[in-house]
């Protein structure tokens, strides 16, 4: 039995099917098992890939504000559509939908939370 807290903001916690939850040293991408839960502390667009769109084919993605104030945007999904937007300030939460391309951009320094299956995710950039 571990006795000792985990630093969300330096480790992350992976949720199995099985019932198993444990930390591990944070991966952003490749092809793991289970629920990735990870915290962030963020102090630019950059730091939260605003400068790329992000997608997960094999689940949703809860993204939950702590402190600070994010936009999320979701990439068209038809061409020359307009993004969609939403504004999500401290202690609240946007899921994502499952296999939809989306981006952060950040109103100030923020904490956040993201709980998501990491299999499969991709990265593109984002044309200006």
């Amino acid at each position: 039995m571990q006795l000792t807290p985990i630093d969300l903001f330096a480790r992350g916690v992976r949720l199995l099917p099985d019932g198993r939850v444990f930390d591990e040293q944070r991966r952003m991408s490749g092809d793991i098992d289970g629920w990735t839960m990870a915290t962030f502390h963020v102090e630019t667009d950059a730091e939260a890939h605003g400068d790329h769109w992000e997608i997960h084919p094999h689940g949703q993605e809860l993204v939950a504000v702590l402190a600070g104030g994010i936009r999320m945007y979701l990439r068209p999904e038809t061409p020359g559509g307009e993004e969609d937007s939403v504004t999500v300030g401290p202690g609240e939460t946007y899921i994502v939908p499952q296999n939809r391309w989306h981006r952060i951009e950040l109103d100030e320094p923020t904490d956040l939370m993201s709980v998501t299956l990491r299999r499969g995710t991709r990265l593109t950039p984002r044309a200006e």
